[in-house]
């Protein structure tokens, strides 16, 4: 039986330290990561991520052709703009404002999708919550992007793109499901309070709308 770690107070603040620091990272240095780097962030991820029966559904594909990236970035701006038609006088504005991605900037580019149809697991725990296997890639995006933090990486975590244009693009197995697309590097500020909260679209809400007792 293996001895269990004591955490003491200092490491516990510190753990809260990189919650709160943990930032969805959109302007980027341009400076390459080092390619150990990378692979040591994602295998943490993959290794030490949660998943429903064991399953590790979880793929991450690196983005390194330009044609590709090139293409995502179009779609991006295709669906951004679509996006903006959703609001109207002052939050269109705002909207139109922000910056939602940092595709031109960052080094390292991941799309993370979930294979749904994996045979790992024996399908344990999913036969009455298959979308499980996708909370286990959440997850894993998760781990990646805390890992990534603690070596002082920034992750973007981009979601306004087609789905099924990013896995036909990537020529992904039918059954891998797109979770996300990843902008990975050295941000080029820092700042713990969420980017959306500085420039005014959400607040942080008070800890009683999302807690409660039955």
């Amino acid at each position: 039986m293996s001895t269990a770690p004591d955490f003491d107070e200092a490491f516990k603040d510190k753990l809260e330290d990189l919650f709160r620091w943990r930032r969805d990272v959109r302007k980027f240095k341009t400076d390459p990561l080092p390619v150990d780097l990378v692979d040591k962030i994602l295998s943490i991820a993959c290794v030490y991520s949660p998943s429903v029966g064991n399953s590790q559904p979880w793929r991450f594909v690196k983005v390194n052709d330009p044609k590709r990236r090139a293409a995502v970035k179009e779609n991006f701006e295709i669906q951004n703009r679509e996006a903006l038609d959703n609001y109207q006088g002052e939050k269109a504005k705002l909207y139109a404002s922000l910056k939602l991605a940092g595709l031109d900037q960052a080094p390292v580019h991941i799309a993370v999708f979930a294979d749904t149809q994996t045979e790992r697991g024996a399908g344990l725990g999913q036969s009455t919550m298959p979308e499980t296997l996708k909370y286990s890639a959440a997850n894993a995006i998760y781990t990646f992007w805390l890992a990534a933090r603690a070596y002082g990486v920034g992750v973007g975590w981009v979601s306004i793109v087609d789905p099924k244009m990013v896995a036909d693009l990537m020529d992904t197995p039918p059954e891998w499901e797109f979770m996300g697309y990843l902008c990975v590097g050295y941000p080029e500020e820092e700042n713990q309070t969420p980017e959306l909260v500085r420039h005014g679209w959400q607040e942080r809400g008070e800890l009683e709308a999302f807690i409660f007792e039955r």
